[in-house]
């Protein structure tokens, strides 16, 4: 980022850009949003929008980053976080140019090192691992959920299932992203379980 990003009206500048690209982006789709529509949005031209970023990569990271600390800002000690993490997949439904550029970014990203995103992701998936793990262990604790399954797996496996099922979504809107995290949800709760082979049902 250039130096005058470091200084308080750099600062606000740069916070402008971010809050109208991620509302264009939601609004119009990853594609469809251009550097030249951003930078039109906030009285820019594109190379004087890039002058607050070191590329356009680097441009839709930092989007990325401001819808995470929106999403964090949401109550740590949620007394229902699966719940809430369903919700939060269900509501993607509603800004679908986001789903296509966390999509686009992470399939670019995952396969290469020196991509821009590498290392968000990355840092990304660390984070909300240990984050909804903290929060499945919470409802472990108060019985809520079956004290057979590992916090940390079933974190990993419900951002597997989020992220498997917003590419089914892009192909066929029809999906209900949310309920079939529910679902998995449904069958680590406590009492869920199926009865053992040759238990009585």
């Amino acid at each position: 980022m250039a130096t005058l990003g470091k200084y308080p009206k750099g600062v606000a500048k740069r916070a402008e850009i971010l809050e109208t690209a991620l509302a264009l982006v939601a609004r119009q789709g990853f594609h469809q949003t251009s550097v030249r529509d951003i930078a039109a949005a906030v009285g820019l031209t594109q190379a004087g929008l890039l002058h607050y970023f070191e590329s356009k990569d680097d441009l839709w990271v930092a989007i990325l980053r401001t819808r995470d600390e929106i999403d964090k800002a949401k109550d740590p000690e949620d007394p229902d976080p699966a719940a809430t993490f369903a919700a939060l997949i269900r509501h993607n439904a509603e800004v679908p140019g986001l789903v296509q550029m966390f999509a686009n970014l992470s399939a670019a990203a995952a396969t290469d090192p020196e991509h821009p995103a590498h290392g968000y992701f990355r840092e990304r998936y660390a984070h909300s691992r240990s984050t909804i793990a903290a929060g499945l262990g919470r409802m472990q604790a108060s019985g809520r959920l079956d004290a057979a399954v590992d916090p940390e797996m079933l974190a990993s496996i419900l951002m597997a299932v989020s992220d498997g099922m917003q590419v089914q979504w892009m192909f066929d809107e029809t999906r209900d992203m949310g309920a079939h995290v529910e679902a998995v949800i449904a069958l680590a709760r406590a009492g869920n379980r199926p009865p053992a082979s040759g238990s009585p049902a």
